[in-house]
């Protein structure tokens, strides 16, 4: 197999494009070797290729005529003395770009006015991400959405750069994979194939964004056989690259194969002709991590017959200078540098808080991965180096559980109703917790998002899950637009969660102003006799004089505290006089073992019933639609089935005439 390759051109422009100036071509990259010798234009002969925005081919009429080749540079003056790498490792710094040489074509009379994409955009895009875990999350995205086209994992490891044996970031998965012009696409800026609700990506920026967040170069080999011929590309979106030489835009060199069924192997695929498949192997080769073709198609060894391997090298380091991912304090995760160092305390409220996952998640890829999607498909895996991503479903760490309805409306229109689940998470109140894990098409945007914000720590230890497909989120996906339904949606949860602490406070150690006195001291009561602390709710709290707080508690005995109750026997029938809100279903997961007297007995069993009713209502509903769901899942399938078969016909009847 002749090592040849070609540049891919991303848009429909024919025209003769932008050429790196010789000087630049001739500089090296930063771990040459000294003894290599710099190819000058004429052994380059590269012809780029571009990303151009979205909606380019249709501003401007295309022109039909040939490429022009590229004239060959005759002779150049031996080259002077390298400068030191221009590209910063630290990525808030690496933003800093110097075009070698403006290509003089750009304006030239006759010419074409185009929309140009600078390199340094590439940055600049890329910090849309402020967290490294979300870029990451970005690729599990896109790997989660492959399950439609049949993908049964993903897989996140280590992978040690032949090159130079640092550390990259290798992220692979068995799905559809891509056609040559799907992998274009994904190499493009705003190009997106998926139009469903069924996908969580929707923008076609996340591949570009994540990587170039996560470092400055990046390989993708994928593996596609929707069209009936296994074919097999590889591509480069090299920040080094582009930066080393000085190209006033972006070139992303690609090669692809396709099956041939006389050699039983993939023979190269030529778009345009072998000179320029030759010159993008050549980029290939100097630019990635492999050294040799034979290299870059062993890297197809382990995918199966389709799938999508995506190696991040060259990782970003923070200011620190270190490297940003941690791959070496755990062997079985990922970890963000510096931020996973636990204050040493011996106050019990702040190991519980360290030790929650609202804390784990912002330094651990693990434990950030296993909360990352409300429901993970069946028969679908993702691999942490090595392990399998347990997925934590938070509702289980609740006490005391409650489902409210929420219906968002705008404009006089009412969205589908949103049920939201709320409790206080196991541990309150020593855990420092609370907040909302808000979710959308299934991939969490927002993790315990605080909306009640006091000094007094109302609120404390209440947390909740929903699903808010009504609201957009930001590009990077860790965020929302703050549109007013947002708004409304941050008011709503305030209001639930202060309602939620006036009626379920007590249930945890604080005192519940709103109660009979009798009530009240019936539950200190209950409490100690259980061993609970009450020094556990935090002093602010325990002294403010408010509604649903806590104050000082007096530390009487069992035998004391009903002696009090039965002093006050004329509060007895008293009722707690707070008014719900929740247009909700109580679905407490505990039965309420207070002893109240027996008219507080049948009020609360009244309650309990009509909320069972509640629950099972608000049930029927959620199952309803999900058989909705399914079936219109099973139409899909069918149609797909119907589709495989008679591509397979199809196949069937070539093969024949082949053999013919």
């Amino acid at each position: 197999m002749s090592s040849g390759a070609e540049v891919i051109e991303l848009s429909s422009d024919e025209d003769e494009e932008p050429v790196p100036s010789t000087t630049a071509l001739a500089r090296r990259a930063p771990s040459s070797p000294p003894d290599v010798k710099p190819r000058l234009l004429a052994e380059a002969d590269v012809k780029p290729l571009l990303l151009h925005p979205p909606g380019y081919g249709a501003l401007v009429p295309v022109k039909t005529e040939e490429p022009v080749p590229v004239p060959v540079a005759t002779a150049s003056p031996p080259p002077r003395a390298l400068p030191p790498p221009r590209v910063c490792r630290q990525f808030w710094k690496s933003g800093d770009y110097v075009v070698a040489r403006r290509n003089p074509d750009a304006d030239a009379p006759g010419g074409r006015n185009r929309l140009r994409i600078n390199p340094k955009f590439l940055h600049s895009n890329a910090t849309s991400h402020k967290w490294a875990f979300g870029a990451i999350a970005e690729l599990l995205d896109n790997a989660i959405d492959e399950v439609n086209n049949g993908a049964t994992f993903v897989r996140v490891n280590e992978y040690t750069n032949p090159h130079d044996g640092n550390p990259s970031l290798l992220i692979q998965d068995d799905g559809g994979g891509m056609d040559p012009e799907a992998l274009r696409r994904c190499m493009s800026f705003g190009f997106s194939d998926k139009q469903s609700d069924a996908f969580i990506g929707q923008y076609g920026n996340g591949f570009k964004t994540s990587t170039m967040r996560l470092g400055a170069d990046v390989i993708v080999f994928t593996q596609n056989q929707n069209n009936g011929v296994p074919t097999r590309s590889i591509g480069l979106l090299s920040y080094t690259f582009l930066m080393e030489t000085g190209c006033d835009d972006v070139l992303v060199p690609t090669v692809d194969y396709q099956y041939d069924l006389t050699t039983a192997s993939y023979i190269q695929m030529l778009r345009h002709d072998q000179k320029l498949f030759s010159s993008n192997l050549r980029i290939l080769l100097k630019w990635s991590p492999f050294a040799s073709e034979a290299e870059l198609l062993k890297q197809f060894d382990d995918m199966g017959e389709h799938g999508t391997k995506i190696i991040v090298f060259n990782l970003w380091f923070n200011d620190d200078g270190n490297m940003e991912l941690d791959f070496n304090s755990n062997e079985k995760d990922i970890l963000i540098t510096g931020a996973h160092k636990k204050v040493k305390t011996n106050k019990l409220e702040k190991i519980a808080t360290q030790n929650y996952i609202s804390t784990g998640l912002r330094y651990s890829l693990r434990a950030y991965a296993s909360i990352l999607y409300l429901h993970v498909p069946d028969n679908f895996r993702i691999v942490l180096r090595g392990c399998d991503v347990e997925p934590h479903n938070i509702v289980n760490d609740l006490m005391y559980r409650e489902c409210v309805l929420y219906k968002p409306q705008i404009a006089g229109l009412t969205e589908p109703s949103v049920i939201t689940t709320i409790g206080f998470v196991k541990g309150a109140p020593d855990i420092d917790v609370q907040g909302f894990n808000v979710y959308h098409k299934n991939r969490l945007i927002s993790p315990f998002w605080k909306v009640a914000n006091n000094s007094y720590g109302k609120g404390r230890g209440v947390v909740g899950i929903l699903e808010a497909n009504f609201i957009k989120p930001t590009h990077d996906k860790q965020d929302f637009e703050k549109s007013i339904l947002y708004q409304r949606l941050e008011i709503r949860l305030k209001e639930m969660t202060y309602e939620y602490w006036g009626l379920h406070c007590h249930r945890v150690g604080y005192d519940n102003k709103s109660l009979s006195k009798a009530t009240r001291a019936l539950h200190r009561a209950n409490h100690m006799n259980a061993g609970s602390s009450q020094i556990s709710a935090p002093p602010r709290l325990l002294a403010a004089n408010i509604p649903t707080s806590s104050s000082g508690i007096p530390r009487l005995s069992a035998s004391a505290a009903r002696e009090k109750i039965n002093s006050l026997g004329s509060h007895s029938n008293s009722k707690t006089g707070l008014k719900r809100k929740f247009d909700s279903c109580a679905m407490t997961d505990n039965a309420d073992q207070d002893g109240q007297n027996h008219t507080d007995g049948v009020d609360v069993s009244q309650r309990k019933r009509f909320s069972e009713y509640k629950t099972l209502t608000l049930e029927n509903d959620k199952l309803r639609n999900e058989c909705l769901q399914y079936e219109e899942s099973e139409k899909q399938l069918v149609v797909k089935e119907q589709k495989l078969q008679s591509e397979i016909a199809e196949a069937k009847k070539k093969y024949q005439e082949l053999l013919k």
